[in-house]
């Protein structure tokens, strides 16, 4: 596993129920900005990470399962509408 890799699993294990972050906010947590295309990968691959408290920019899910992904945010406290976070306990906040 490349340090990389390591950094951002570290990073989405990190999250909180009811944490929401974009894919380029874990890229940049974990040391890596601009590196957000490569933690989609890697959330492809990494199947015990919480990969549905991450979203794409604007706050727009974008996991390939967004029904399940809504659901799960949901069950977390997150308010999702029309696919997209409105607000959650840590990360975007945007009018509904």
């Amino acid at each position: 596993m490349s340090r990389f890799e390591e950094a951002v699993i570290a990073v989405l294990r990190s999250l909180q129920p009811g944490d929401v972050v974009t894919y380029g906010e874990v890229a940049e947590e974990a040391g890596f900005p601009g590196a957000a295309r490569a933690v989609g990968n890697i959330l492809r691959t990494v199947e015990d990470v919480p990969w549905w408290r991450v979203v794409g920019a604007g706050g727009r899910l974008r996991s390939p399962s967004i029904h399940r992904q809504a659901e799960l945010l949901a069950a977390e406290g997150v308010l999702v509408v029309k696919g997209r976070v409105v607000s959650s306990r840590r990360g975007i906040t945007l009018p509904p």
